[in-house]
């Protein structure tokens, strides 16, 4: 070891929630670490929501560690200041030992143990490395975009930030999403005319029999529930969240509806020929897998009502406001006036960074609640990286001291295997 390198115990890729997260616990156990973040703490937060962006989950479910949601409203949604706000404490809270704008640029092992970890600042190493930097690293934006014409204004839905920041005219949102759905809302609420391309994305009710479908489904354990209990097991770590919306303190987000009021909606966008943007006839399965889900999630709630005996109000089923005439295969962008696109189809995974053989066929590292089988190397605030609060404000803590205590006792071990190497020794 280059006695000039700096050096330490552990080293947290990522200051957001989860490598903050993963620093207080740390700290509680005493271990030297250091936080690396190539921007600045809670960087996404600030930069990649736009204006009227808030919690589709209630504020309860904030609990961040050592940190809870203190507010007068536990069953309100934050919106983005309140959100920012609520981070800003908790990275007060922490206190961290940070280094803010280093970007990592390569990890990987030593021969002599432990890893190297270069970044824009020089080089560190470490005995172990946490990387805390999520999984949405790439906008994803079709290659078909380029041939669209140079009229038509293009951002990604990390770009949005309110319908007046694009220009006037109408506006195509591709993708029905959570993101997608609520921009396509924000933008309808504006009363801008809006072009809807949907996909099969799952949507749930905001409330139903009396409270929040979230409060519902924490009684009833679906929050508890580790990946490899799901009937998807880690397939479910692929699905599209759930479309519905904290806005206004919370209610249904129904395309339907919004195909009443005016929005056109089309089945999944597929291609564009230079002139026309093709769609595939698919709008109708897409809207009634939306709704098959959420007649499920609904029914799984009366279920649980009935075997526990809760006297709550009566379930019902939801019955389409709205049916498609005809499936539209085909638009002239330019003839139906659109001068915008918002893409809001996800993001990929970019872990090219981590020089280490942990990844499967499509960029995802392999683990077990966040455990590679890289001795030392571990993954935090993944989607379902261990249940379905991983990625949220609502399970990252737990996922954070179950890795705490895997360091400590890697670290423990590692003195003991020392200490007995000096012992053969003398």
């Amino acid at each position: 070891m280059n006695p000039s390198t700096p050096h330490h115990n552990v080293i947290i890729i990522g200051g957001g929630q989860a490598g903050l997260s993963m620093s207080w616990y740390l700290q509680q156990a005493g271990i030297d670490h250091l936080v690396l973040e190539k921007k600045s703490l809670m960087h996404s937060w600030r930069t990649q929501r736009w204006d009227t962006f808030c919690l589709v989950t209630p504020n309860w479910q904030c609990a961040l560690p050592g940190y809870p949601y203190q507010g007068d409203d536990p069953h309100g949604f934050m919106v983005k200041d309140q959100i920012i706000e609520y981070l800003d404490g908790f990275a007060r809270h922490v206190n961290a030992p940070v280094r803010e704008g280093v970007s990592v640029q390569r990890v990987s092992s030593r021969a002599e143990g432990g890893y190297r970890v270069q970044t824009s600042s020089g080089e560190f190493t470490a005995d172990q490395v946490v990387v805390a930097s999520g999984g949405y690293h790439q906008p994803i934006v079709p290659r078909m975009a380029e041939r669209l014409p140079e009229s038509i204004t293009q951002i990604h839905s990390e770009q949005y930030r309110n319908p007046q920041s694009l220009p006037a005219g109408a506006v195509l949102v591709v993708g029905s999403g959570q993101s997608g759905a609520q921009i396509a809302e924000d933008l309808h609420l504006a009363g801008r005319k809006v072009y809807l391309s949907t996909g099969d994305a799952p949507r749930c009710a905001r409330f139903y029999r009396g409270k929040d479908v979230v409060d519902w489904l924490a009684d009833m354990g679906y929050y508890e529930m580790p990946v490899e209990q799901h009937p998807l097991k880690e397939g479910v770590r692929d699905n599209t969240n759930h479309y519905v919306t904290g806005r206004d303190g919370g209610r249904d987000i129904d395309l339907r509806k919004f195909a009443l009021e005016g929005m056109e909606l089309f089945g999944r966008l597929e291609d564009f020929d230079g002139t026309q943007l093709r769609f595939a006839e698919n709008l109708a399965a897409n809207l009634e897998h939306g709704d098959s889900i959420y007649n499920g999630i609904n029914a799984s709630i009366d279920k649980y009502i009935a075997k526990q005996g809760i006297d709550a109000p009566a379930g019902s089923v939801y019955v389409p406001v709205w049916q498609p005439a005809a499936e539209r295969a085909v638009l002239d962008p330019v003839a139906a006036g659109i001068t915008s696109i918002v893409w809001c189809i996800g993001f990929t995974p970019d872990f090219s960074w981590v020089d280490l053989p942990v990844f499967n066929g499509r960029g995802y590292p392999g683990h077990v609640r966040g455990v590679t089988r890289q001795p030392g190397l571990y993954f935090l605030g993944l989607p379902w990286l261990h249940t379905w609060g991983s990625g949220r404000f609502s399970g990252v803590a737990r996922d954070a001291q179950f890795l705490a205590g895997k360091i400590a006792a890697s670290l423990l071990e590692a003195e003991k295997t020392d200490s007995d190497a000096v012992l053969s020794v003398a």
